[in-house]
């Protein structure tokens, strides 16, 4: 008897024991080489120290592991099994690009973790989520869909490029990914109805592509009045060239390179004139006091690239954080009741009294009335002036020549102005 009461005493206090030290498992998934992929890693790691610093989730430290995706849809999907299936992590932070996120999506309806994209703004993924909420609902991305950066363009179109430079045509520079092809699609069917600027004409050119000056000839052929460039991948090839060319058509568009501070040192100090509408927060973008923290924070943990974390690593700081209250709030990651709980996560920041920034989502049933529709589990972007109910979806940077940038677009948040580069005759 003794000896039986010696064996149970000895395995209730492992359990407890092991019960004790259990720790909350946060699984990263995106490349570990890429300046996109380091801004959701790093973002993550120093929310988490934070947290653990106050007594981590739930009476457990949180525990971050990494799978690399090498930016390839099929490593992502062996990414992703391997933290749901090795790691049996409780959570998973996404630094992934479109598609590879395409890639892992079946994965995550399968296995049902709660999954959160801080870098892909695929609105296909959304519109999974209305058809299909029961499957998708641990899914949230909080960066605005690329249709919401579609309507900003629009309305940089209409309010600078139209009226301000007089462009009234424009060919398109697409990529060949899910990425280029969402958002050509968009610009292509709102531009001319809602901005009155034709698109002549779309190239669409292969990621290797490292020869770009056959396409500058083409566009220039067109006749257009400026190129729309969308390159998420090698997107500082096409800058450079379009610089050392001396392209006499004016380039704006969504250039990824141009997102980081370290575009200027990337392109060899060619990168003078290109703009690029990027996500906040932003090269050039006022910080609210609670970011420019995190920032401080940032650069005094990590010395290489990216020296400033491109928006996502926001995203990642705060989505980490946002999840762990929701799990509180939920005890734990059981599925529905952490859903709901993220759902109502709402993170408000001000800069000089007035609304700057917001970390919130669209709930199931809400329309956003610009666009007359549905953005659930979507960042809540606000696409209507003054911006009051927050951030907008998007802001427009500028690198000048001189090396500098600003934020041009909207004028809540201008920095500087949009210029077109010095060889280019108006």
């Amino acid at each position: 008897m003794r000896l039986k009461c010696t064996l149970l005493a000895g395995l209730t206090a492992a359990f407890f024991a092991s019960a004790a030290s259990a720790d909350i498992k946060v699984g990263f998934i995106g490349s570990l080489s890429s300046d996109t992929g380091l801004s959701t890693l790093r973002g993550a790691e120093i929310a988490i120290e934070e947290l653990n610093a106050n007594g981590g989730v739930l009476g457990q430290q949180i525990e971050l592991v990494k799978a690399d995706t090498g930016e390839d849809p099929t490593e992502g999907v062996k990414a992703y099994e391997y933290l749901a299936e090795s790691e049996e992590v409780d959570f998973i932070i996404s630094g992934s690009i479109d598609d590879v996120s395409l890639g892992w999506l079946p994965r995550m309806q399968e296995f049902q973790i709660p999954t959160l994209d801080t870098w892909t703004s695929y609105i296909g993924i959304i519109d999974m989520i209305v058809e299909d909420y029961e499957s998708m609902k641990p899914y949230f991305m909080n960066i605005a869909s690329d249709e919401a950066l579609a309507t900003l363009y629009i309305d940089f179109g209409k309010d600078v490029l139209k009226e301000k430079m007089g462009w009234d045509s424009v060919i398109i520079l697409q990529e060949d990914t899910a990425f280029g092809g969402a958002i050509a699609g968009l610009v292509t069917e709102a531009l001319a109805p809602n901005a009155g600027i034709e698109v002549v004409d779309t190239i669409v050119f292969d990621i290797a592509t490292n020869d770009f000056a056959p396409i500058f000839s083409r566009a220039k052929d067109s006749g257009a009045d400026f190129i729309y460039l969308i390159s998420s991948v090698n997107s500082q090839v096409v800058s450079s060239q379009y610089v050392k060319l001396q392209v006499p058509m004016g380039m704006t568009g969504v250039n990824v390179a141009a997102l980081g501070q370290e575009f200027w040192e990337d392109t060899g100090g060619a990168g003078g004139g290109i703009s690029t509408l990027s996500p906040v927060p932003s090269v050039g973008f006022k910080l609210d006091p609670v970011s420019q923290k995190f920032v401080d924070t940032y650069q005094a943990k990590y010395k290489s690239r990216p020296v400033i974390p491109h928006f996502n690593g926001f995203n990642a700081y705060h989505g980490v954080k946002q999840a762990m209250a929701a799990a509180e709030e939920a005890g734990g990651f059981n599925n529905t009741s952490w859903v709901t709980a993220m759902e109502k996560q709402d993170l408000k920041l001000d800069l000089d009294g007035k609304p700057w920034l917001r970390y919130a989502f669209w709930g199931n049933d809400e329309v956003e009335e610009r666009t007359g529709r549905t953005y659930p589990h979507n960042a809540r972007f606000d696409i209507t002036e003054p911006y009051e109910d927050g951030s907008p979806s998007m802001v427009v940077i500028q690198w000048y020549e001189d090396g500098t940038n600003a934020v041009v677009y909207p004028e809540k948040y201008a920095t500087g102005e949009f210029t077109v580069p010095s060889w280019i005759k108006q």
